[in-house]
């Protein structure tokens, strides 16, 4: 079973940026469409941006043109590029393949906040 580890999260200000890291362990990584998803307290976890294994990108609406996600194949990393960060923003940050075939890691605080 796929092991996967987040980092990257922290105390921001409101337009500040983060990187977000998952290190997923094994060598099947880059077989997988990977996903970004995050979950606020009282609220469902929700996608927010994913890759294919050939790099096409999609993202969230409240997220589009201000997050970027990115991988390397050769680390078994996925990244979260996040910009213009929004009180909104404030989550547990997760990653997963699109079809949540992996165990959840712990995920990465981020709290946007002035």
């Amino acid at each position: 079973q796929v092991q996967l580890v987040e980092s990257g999260g922290g105390l921001v200000q409101p337009g500040g940026s983060l990187t977000l890291s998952c290190a997923a362990s094994g060598n099947i990584f880059r077989f997988y469409t990977v996903g970004w998803y995050r979950q606020a307290p009282g609220k469902v976890r929700e996608l927010v941006a994913r890759i294919t294994n050939g790099g096409s990108t999609n993202y969230a609406d409240s997220v589009k043109d201000r997050f970027t996600i990115s991988r390397d194949n050769a680390r078994n990393t996925a990244y979260l590029q996040m910009n213009s960060l929004k009180p909104e923003d404030t989550a547990v940050y997760y990653c997963n393949t699109a079809t949540v075939a992996w165990n959840w890691g712990r995920g990465t605080q981020v709290t946007v906040s002035s």
